[in-house]
């Protein structure tokens, strides 16, 4: 048999009620008496039937965090960043993959899991304005990623294109004139690829540079066999730089192995870096240069935003936030000495 609370209520000599009260963290309970009700359920290994407590608020206990692909290492460190993130609420985390997918993202969005989830955290690629101005569903939506919506519902994204910028000054900082851009896409300006290729070409400007349009390369997905092949494509052609800034690290790393095989050396002959900060990036024969957006910050901000939503008798206003970046500066764009 569990323990109960009435168990913890006899051995710390108080009402059930008292002890509901600092089960669920009720501010008028003494703090001596909080005290004697928190010993005793250390004591009997009491541990809340958090089912239940989300039963009687009329709530599964449950939110949804749907990304485009698991395998992918920034969408898998996030996944459990978010799911710390929940716990704290005394949430569970159902995780979706949508992979990439229009059709999967709308389904999501449209709520298909509804009797399941008391609330939505998606992090879309695919979909558009119009989709999620068309969403019947009323359960809570929170947005993840760095594409741009015009959709009233929070949104959590770092500033790409000043992200980017970061990068690409950085590179220009160490002599490199030369600076490529691999991850281009033919799609909506409103992508991320579009918003760090716009802050590729602000940091040229802001340098005095002419951004060398030859050196984009445009890539059918951000995973290390497309990093290598429009690397490969872009030595092939004659347009050698003197430094790469890939979409993400993924496309870096594969950058990078076909730069080895030439016999490139990273940094001397081509520096190089990247953007999300994997842990693959680390730990790199050669440690890659990145952008580090702040996962933690952005899954307990995300966490924080659908949980409020949840509770909220009247829908907040939506709210368009911006979690912080950093530049990590490794041996992929400045030469080890000694």
């Amino acid at each position: 048999m569990g323990v109960s609370l009435k168990d913890v209520a006899q051995r710390a000599g108080v009402s059930v009620k008292t002890v509901s009260n600092v089960v669920n963290n009720y501010v008028h309970v003494s703090p001596r008496t909080r005290a004697r009700v928190q010993r005793a359920i250390d004591e009997l290994g009491y541990r809340p039937n958090l089912v239940a407590r989300h039963l009687r608020n009329g709530r599964t206990g449950i939110i949804a965090l749907a990304v485009p692909e698991l395998g992918n290492p920034y969408f898998s460190e996030l996944a459990g960043a978010v799911i710390d993130a929940a716990a704290r609420h005394d949430y569970t985390v159902l995780l979706d993959h949508t992979a990439g997918l229009r059709e999967k993202e709308i389904l999501v969005c449209q709520g298909f899991r509804a009797q399941i989830i008391d609330g939505l955290i998606l992090s879309p690629i695919r979909m558009a304005t119009e989709d999620l101005l068309c969403r019947s569903d009323t359960s809570p939506l929170v947005l993840l990623g760095e594409r741009e919506y015009d959709a009233p519902f929070d949104h959590i994204a770092i500033d790409n294109v000043a992200a980017a910028r970061a990068a690409v000054q950085h590179l220009l900082d160490t002599g490199r004139r030369r600076v490529a851009f691999l991850g281009a896409r033919h799609e909506s300006a409103r992508e991320p690829a579009h918003l760090r290729l716009r802050g590729w070409r602000e940091a040229h400007t802001a340098a005095g540079l002419r951004p060398p349009e030859p050196l984009v390369m445009a890539t059918d997905g951000y995973d290390r066999q497309d990093g290598a092949v429009a690397m490969a494509a872009l030595l092939d052609r004659g347009e050698r730089p003197d430094a790469v800034f890939a979409f993400n690290d993924l496309v870096a790393l594969g950058a990078m192995r076909v730069l080895a095989r030439r016999g490139l050396r990273v940094p001397q002959d081509i520096a190089i870096a990247g953007f999300d900060d994997i842990e693959e990036a680390r730990y790199a024969a050669v440690a890659l240069t990145t952008i580090a957006p702040d996962k933690r910050a952005i899954a307990q901000i995300a966490v924080d935003c659908v949980v409020e939503r949840i509770a909220a008798r009247t829908a907040p206003v939506p709210r368009r936030i911006l979690p912080g970046f950093e530049l990590v500066v490794r041996e992929s764009t400045v030469e080890r000495r000694g």
